[in-house]
């Protein structure tokens, strides 16, 4: 196990998945410090980097697109104090940061996790219900419906509607992204049958932002919906005719579990080659077997 433990949060490694806790310190963001401890299996992870500076140092994980929905939801809008991959590390701890850089590559290695995109989620989103406000309006959801509440501040055409309520099954995207600059930001729910986009000062299916403290909570709301609708890379699925039973002697399903048996059996002996040869220590050994017995 490797860990390393800082002002700014503490990361925890156990050869299976990535343990991200936040810090206390008064700089730490109020989006990490509300989404709390997060649980990153490894094969969500593409890879993780550390840079060293002056007076402190950065530890970045970096994870396979897809995989994570606050990611895919915030499109990489997520600035430092409030990004959960990002560790700031004391210039007394670059050593720790090394190790722990070095054996997470390792197990990256070893368990042959590919860097590619996926096509379904891997971390399960921020959990429910969830209510926040922010911006000109509240939104509130369940895990079924988004409700969305406006308040004073809002313009009288898109409060006039009164309160909004969305079914997850009636919205088709979401996205949150911050004020820059001389621009509002947004948290915009897509919803099947709606006409056009108006800017998210009148779309009654969207909360305006204007960069206040409370902005990067809305991203979490965002989150737990994208991570409840389908997979954007998912493979679509098309009606197929109905074709009846298949005609007797046809070739039945691909290469399935059978196949993956053979390779993982064929991947503990390559490790215990690798392990008698000396390539790999006993603990780099016993945590790459578990690993693959655990896959079993």
């Amino acid at each position: 196990m490797a860990e390393i433990l800082q002002k700014d949060g503490s990361w925890v490694f156990d050869g299976d998945a990535l343990r991200l806790t936040p810090g206390r310190d008064k700089g730490v963001g109020l989006l990490r410090r509300t989404l709390g401890e997060l649980l990153v299996p490894l094969e969500a992870v593409a890879g993780i980097s550390f840079e060293q500076g002056r007076k402190a140092g950065l530890l970045r994980l970096r994870l396979r697109d897809g995989a994570d929905p606050l990611l895919h939801a915030t499109g990489g809008r997520l600035t430092e104090p409030h990004d959960p991959y990002r560790l700031v590390v004391e210039s007394d701890r670059y050593g720790v940061a090394e190790y722990f850089t070095d054996e997470v590559r390792a197990a990256l290695l070893l368990n042959r996790v590919p860097a590619d995109p996926v096509t379904a989620f891997l971390l399960p989103g921020p959990p429910v219900p969830l209510s926040v406000s922010a911006g000109d309006g509240t939104a509130v959801f369940d895990g079924e419906q988004v409700r969305l509440e406006w308040n004073w501040k809002t313009e009288d055409a898109k409060s006039a509607a009164g309160t909004r309520t969305l079914a997850v099954g009636d919205i088709t995207g979401v996205e949150w992204q911050p004020a820059a600059g001389l621009e509002n930001g947004q948290l915009r729910f897509t919803v099947r049958g709606a006409a056009g986009q108006a800017p998210a000062k009148y779309d009654p299916n969207a909360v305006e932002l204007w960069g206040f403290k409370r902005d990067p909570l809305m991203a979490l709301v965002a989150a737990a919906v994208q991570a409840r609708l389908p997979h954007p890379s998912a493979p679509q699925e098309t009606a197929a005719p109905d074709a009846g039973p298949p005609p007797s002697g046809a070739p039945g399903p691909g290469p399935g579990a059978g196949d993956d048996h053979d390779a993982l059996l064929r991947r503990l002996r390559e490790l215990g080659e690798l392990h008698r040869d000396g390539v790999l220590t006993d603990e780099e050994f016993g945590m790459a077997k578990r690993a693959v017995l655990k896959r079993m």
